[in-house]
């Protein structure tokens, strides 16, 4: 409407001036219409913002005879608003691309063969099968004979990704091999691709504090507007160049661009695999100058891992192992799991426990092809098998290592070492941590100090705790708090109150606990610490465009304020100059996509 009364007035203005003049008025009394009900509906809220002065300089138009010049407001307005709802979305397109593979129903194995269920039906256990093209609707393990997924939706990998049988795999992947067959070990409400789409519905419907801010400077700016337009009628008499001051400040680009830049910022974080759950956490992560990371499932895998086998001179590393790993068959201890583990990777044929008896976080015995066997802790193995002292096979160097003791028949057969071994790619990630502004480094873990020393001394640790309790933890953290915005960076049950408790929380979504993704106002949508860096430079660069947009477009419009007060703009052409500058901060906000 405003635009279509702008030309039909330039038109009528050649022959019937007066008629243009009430066409002109028409058109903008449209848009000041509508804009009167955004502005009451915000103060209702308790939102006072510039919109006011656009209704302003739109009404003082019309009363002082300048109904072209607010034809020009209502029109720039309009397309302002348009512009701003397009760089929206644009910067939204990640996100929303998110939640649109949301899949709705699957076909799954019942009695009578395959059957289309809605997703919501799938219990832990079913056996489903995964189309060529479709995506995973929850979580689940490969069977048969693998699969290829395209896992760029979680991760921003663009090539598809073996997944051997038995290998878990996350609901929002996409089967691009052959079809295959999913064994269902999460409903689809408590899978990975649902967590995700629910965190970014909380993320599209926050509010940044920056927003905020640019909101509280905004009746600042607005009473700016109403002295600079007060002084410039009283000193000079003339009530046009209060309006081509009220004209010329409308609309500001301090709430245009910034929301525009922080949602251009989650989406780009989104895109490599951080879900950032609302602008905010991203205001808070471009700020970060400390970061204390969990050792456990963080910095490391989170699994035990055979690393050397240490043997006395009857037995051999093979046999140590088989020997364990066969009677470990009837443990459920993590520790047992890796041995089992260990020796499917030799190819060690393992062969049936007997008269097992286990001592839970101490030890197991039992037999194995007749023979006695006693696996665990040095004190359990030498109290339980009579065998001399394994402390004699342990060297200094495996101190900082987890050991287990094993007894073949009353005798000390041997040690096994393991280690839950660090992240290949842990150094390079804080390395790339420090490059994007964090200052230090803390490692703090709930493992035996002597252990988290270790490690923190191969990564080049600035701090490292050990021995911590969740509380301690949270101590740790406070005591950061000092030396600027801290982050934790965690996986466990154990790491939720310290997410929740630093000023941003990073929880390792993809296989880390629900609680620690709740607790966290990050959650990295992949294994891996790699995105992290990355998406501390995209929040860096999206803070520095915001504030660099706001304060260029503020000193544009403050300046073109003055000129229309001394008398060197015009209305119509304070109209268009100004809504030059917004959408040049629009479009500078954008580069945050980029």
């Amino acid at each position: 409407m405003a635009a279509g009364g702008l030309v039909i007035g330039l038109v009528l203005s050649w022959q019937a001036a007066r008629y243009a003049h009430l066409v002109w008025s028409a058109a903008t009394l449209a848009v000041l219409t509508s804009l009167l009900l955004q502005v009451f509906s915000a103060l209702r809220r308790g939102d006072v913002g510039l919109d006011i002065v656009a209704a302003l300089s739109m009404s003082a138009a019309i009363v002082f005879g300048e109904p072209l010049a607010g034809n020009v407001v209502g029109l720039m307005y309009a397309g302002g608003q348009l512009l701003e709802s397009f760089a929206e979305g644009r910067a939204r397109r990640e996100m929303t691309a998110l939640m649109g593979r949301v899949s709705h129903f699957a076909m799954r194995y019942g009695p009578s063969g395959l059957e289309e269920v809605a997703i919501s039906q799938i219990q832990p256990g079913d056996r489903l099968l995964i189309r060529q093209g479709e995506v995973l609707p929850v979580d689940g393990i490969v069977s048969g004979d693998g699969a290829a997924l395209d896992m760029a939706a979680l991760t921003g990998e663009p090539l598809p990704q073996p997944a051997p049988p038995g290998t878990e795999v996350l609901s929002g992947s996409t089967c691009v091999g052959a079809a295959f067959d999913l064994v269902a070990n999460r409903t689809a409400a408590e899978s990975t691709y649902a967590g995700i789409v629910r965190l970014v519905e909380a993320a599209q419907a926050s509010r940044a504090p920056m927003v905020r801010m640019a909101d509280r400077f905004a009746m600042g700016f607005l009473v700016l507007t109403l002295i600079i337009a007060g002084a410039a009628w009283y000193f000079s008499q003339d009530p046009i160049r209060a309006l081509a001051v009220l004209v010329v400040a409308t609309p500001c680009p301090l709430i245009l661009a910034v929301p525009v830049a922080i949602i251009s910022g989650m989406s780009k974080a989104a895109g490599i695999g951080v879900l950032v759950k609302n602008g905010g956490m991203l205001e808070m992560l471009a700020r970060v100058q400390t970061a204390v990371l969990d050792k456990t499932g963080t910095l490391t895998h989170g699994q035990a891992a055979v690393v050397d086998i240490r043997t006395t001179p009857s037995f051999t590393a093979e046999a140590v192992l088989k020997a364990s790993a066969s009677l470990d068959q009837a443990s459920g201890h993590v520790v047992a799991a890796a041995l089992v583990r260990a020796a499917a990777e030799r190819g060690l044929s393992l062969s049936r426990p007997e008269a097992v008896r286990e001592v839970p976080g101490t030890g197991i015995e039992g037999y194995v092809d007749g023979r006695r066997i006693v696996v665990g802790g040095s004190g359990f193995v030498q109290r339980t098998s009579g065998c001399d002292d394994p402390h004699e096979l342990i060297a200094p160097e495996m101190r900082a290592s987890m050991t287990v003791a094993v007894a073949i028949d009353g005798v000390l057969a041997g040690m096994i070492v393991l280690k839950d071994q660090v992240r290949m790619d842990a150094l390079s990630v804080l390395d790339d941590l420090r490059a994007a502004g964090v200052r230090k480094l803390v490692l703090a873990s709930g493992d035996r100090t002597e252990i988290a020393q270790s490690v923190g001394k191969a990564l080049g640790m600035d701090s490292v705790f050990g021995d911590l309790t969740p509380e301690a933890k949270v101590d740790a953290v406070r005591k950061e708090t000092g030396n600027g915005p801290v982050m934790m960076v965690g996986d466990g049950v154990n790491d939720a109150p310290a997410l929740a408790a630093a000023d941003i929380g990073v929880a390792m979504g993809a296989r880390g606990t629900a609680s620690s993704s709740e607790a966290a106002g990050v959650v990295l949508l992949v294994d891996e610490l790699a995105p992290l860096a990355k998406a501390i430079a995209i929040a860096r660069r999206s803070r520095r465009i915001a504030l660099q947009s706001v304060s260029v477009g503020l000193t544009l419009s403050v300046g073109a304020m003055v000129a229309a007060a001394c008398g060197y703009l015009q209305p119509v052409e304070g109209a268009i100059l100004q809504e030059v500058i917004d959408v040049a901060v629009i479009l500078n906000a954008l580069r945050a996509l980029r």
